[in-house]
């Protein structure tokens, strides 16, 4: 699921509104720039924000974690898996989060901002090179 890691990657660079509600504008369900996935995105439980993927479009390669490093992990369901984490409020976007890109199985440093139009812009780096991707609320 070579696409998937482009959604993962999506982008948030612009900076946002003051995070005074902290997932405020973020939280909620988002569809990813190329429309085959939707991703939860909400508070992990000790205020730092995650996204869970809750739909992909059907592949004829399958909709499982085929490429995840770990072999016990390659028959999960993309349906339900974290592939953000860890990002924390930081001059009003979220930043020094993770996200997990289940087309290659690998795990990048990320960051979340709001754009001017209500959009995310999801940003992934692997070192110095940085993916942007703009995602769309879909509710």
């Amino acid at each position: 699921m070579k696409r998937v890691l482009s959604v993962a990657i999506a982008a948030l660079s612009v900076p946002a509104v003051a995070l005074g509600g902290a997932l405020d504008g973020y939280a909620g369900l988002w569809s990813t720039a190329d429309k085959d996935a939707l991703v939860r995105v909400e508070d992990c439980g000790d205020g730092t924000l995650c996204g869970v993927i809750q739909w992909v479009k059907p592949d004829p390669d399958g909709v499982l974690d085929a490429n995840n490093p770990d072999p016990t992990l390659r028959t999960r369901p993309l349906v339900g898996l974290r592939i953000l984490y860890g990002f924390q409020p930081r001059d009003g976007s979220w930043q020094r989060g993770r996200i997990y890109d289940p087309g290659s199985g690998r795990t990048v440093a990320g960051r979340v901002y709001r754009t001017a139009d209500g959009s995310l812009k999801v940003t992934g780096c692997l070192g110095p090179f940085c993916q942007d991707q703009i995602w769309t609320r879909a509710r």
